[in-house]
């Protein structure tokens, strides 16, 4: 959530940021109901003021008549004041409610845009493969090396889930190991998550846990959800806590599966393990101070960097445009890696993401930290070290041989415990 106070000096720029994003927030709606709650707090403040001005009153010495007119008094001004304040407290949601659909401002350089086309492209590394023969899409491969079954995950479960078997599970626990032992040598705190987190919590992250639109999967009468993302319950992890960032940024590893609806989804690019209802993830999330945030960025970029040039798969970078960004990030870096299989001669697809969400999340988790004698909000940034099923999709595709087999990058075999898939 933005300041209110920044969304009323700077309206004219709040509007342009939500038309940037192609978001629909009623910023004037926002600033009526934070000038009604100004007005009601005023009048709360002046009736506890006669309230204190009359039990000062009361203190004196009175005569009987003079007493009963001060007790009389007091009693209409309880009774008065427990009515305002009920109604400053429904002014306060309203005005929450309103500010909290206006998404966080983008950075300056984020290209502004639309859709995927256009994002900006910064790098690319690696080689792409040339292969002498047609490759196939990782649909084909598993299924004919027996490693993954999406028949009977659909009929099990139903659509867009999947069994992993034999070394396509090998395959999955040694993606998670790889991305954990790296994020330990860069001093993160490994942790696995609960899979279930609490509706607030979801909200303060910046999901909406209700509603067509909703990525969700809310369990009914519980006031919880499935997470879509560890980023959640990492998030969630210091909610209502002032922390100590005096020994630098708070770095935490969550390794959690990840449940999304994935509505409306559909088309080539869906297919297999691209868009599942299901997944295994590894995710990078940091607090620090605001004056650290824009280098944390870069950091958790080259993270990612390093993971995917050490697994030798060919990807490259892109700055996220402003309709893509969602509504907590300052600035997105998205890694997509090059999917020989994907449409008719191949395709760049996400694997991993970054944003830095500033203060957005914290001001709605109300996680702060101590500068000097001043409280202020930290600043919330997350990754993505591993999405294991796009990373599968990938080790598949670009290591696949003419003989139908898999090679099994060279840095990840010690976690395997093989070398190729045949």
């Amino acid at each position: 959530m933005l300041d209110l106070k920044f969304i009323k000096d700077n309206a004219d720029a709040v509007k342009t940021n939500i038309k940037n994003r192609n978001m629909k927030a009623d910023v004037d709606k926002m600033l009526s109901l934070y000038d009604a709650r100004n007005e009601q707090l005023t009048k709360v403040s002046e009736l506890r003021q006669k309230r204190n001005k009359n039990a000062d009153m009361m203190k004196q010495k009175l005569s009987p008549e003079e007493r009963q007119r001060y007790i009389d008094e007091g009693k209409e001004l309880k009774e008065l004041i427990a009515k305002e304040e009920e109604a400053l407290v429904a002014r306060e949601s309203e005005l929450l409610s309103a500010a909290r659909s206006i998404p966080n401002m983008a950075h300056p350089d984020a290209p502004v845009g639309k859709e995927d086309k256009d994002n900006t492209e910064l790098l690319r590394v690696g080689k792409v493969p040339q292969f002498d023969f047609k490759p196939k899409d990782h649909v084909e491969i598993a299924e004919s090396l027996g490693i993954i079954d999406f028949e009977t995950g659909t009929k099990v479960a139903g659509t867009k889930f999947y069994y992993l078997i034999n070394e396509g599970a090998l395959l999955e626990m040694a993606l998670s190991r790889f991305a954990m032992d790296r994020l330990k040598e860069k001093g993160f705190k490994l942790i696995i998550t609960p899979d279930i987190a609490k509706e607030e919590i979801l909200e303060g992250i910046g999901f909406n846990p209700r509603g067509e639109e909703s990525n969700i999967y809310p369990l009914e009468d519980t006031g919880t959800c499935l997470v879509g993302t560890a980023e959640i319950t990492l998030g969630g992890y210091y909610a209502d806590q002032i922390v100590d960032l005096s020994n630098g940024p708070i770095k935490l590893a969550g390794l959690s599966h990840c449940f999304r609806r994935e509505a409306g989804a559909a088309g080539q690019y869906s297919k297999g393990l691209y868009r599942v209802h299901q997944f295994s993830k590894v995710e990078m999330f940091v607090l620090c101070k605001p004056e650290e945030s824009d280098a944390m960025h870069e950091q958790l970029r080259e993270i990612e960097q390093e993971i995917f040039s050490s697994l030798e798969i060919p990807f490259r970078v892109v700055d996220t445009c402003t309709g893509d960004l969602g509504a907590p990030a300052y600035r997105k870096y998205d890694l997509e890696a090059w999917m020989p299989g994907r449409g008719d001669a191949g395709d760049w697809g996400e694997i991993t993401s970054t944003s830095n969400c500033t203060d957005y999340q914290s001001r709605r988790l109300k996680v702060r930290y101590k500068d000097g004698g001043e409280t202020r909000y930290v600043h919330m940034l997350n990754g993505t070290a591993i999405a294991i099923s796009r990373a599968i999709i990938s080790i598949l595709e670009n290591f696949q041989n003419a003989d139908g087999s898999v090679t099994i990058p060279e840095r990840l075999r010690a976690y395997t415990g093989f070398d190729r898939i045949g």
